[in-house]
């Protein structure tokens, strides 16, 4: 499985990206394999806030819906509106046009707590 060395990874299969306070958040190659085709997303609305942990929206597959957790604690400031009629793009394209939303962080030292690759990578055993 592909797992980008310049991105910071949950446990739960998020990855974000960092760039100065605007974290850009998706779910791994693995969890998209995992999950199987996907078939829609349930994003978030922009304005919304989530603390670190928090769920924050769904992917449904057609095994299984599975939750995605807030890596860090912000305000959506875009969701990708691709997904709507092109959710799949989670499953071929899991770190770029797959994203799923862009967070301004309201506390960026939560970084600090994310895996990098090769822990995440430990994770998966």
């Amino acid at each position: 499985m592909d797992n980008p060395t310049d991105l910071k990874y949950l446990a739960t299969h998020e990855w974000v990206r960092i760039d100065t306070d605007v974290a850009t958040v998706g779910v791994t190659d693995h969890a998209q394999d995992q999950l199987g085709e996907i078939v829609f997303a349930e994003l978030p609305d922009v304005g919304d806030s989530f603390s670190q942990g928090d769920d924050m929206c769904n992917i449904e597959s057609s095994k299984a819906v599975g939750e995605v957790h807030a890596p860090v604690s912000g305000e959506v400031i875009e969701v990708n509106e691709t997904l709507e009629d092109e959710p799949e793009k989670i499953n071929s394209e899991p770190y770029t046009g797959g994203y799923l939303l862009k967070i301004k962080m309201s506390n960026p030292n939560e970084v600090d707590s994310l895996l990098d690759a090769a822990a995440y990578q430990a994770t998966l055993g």
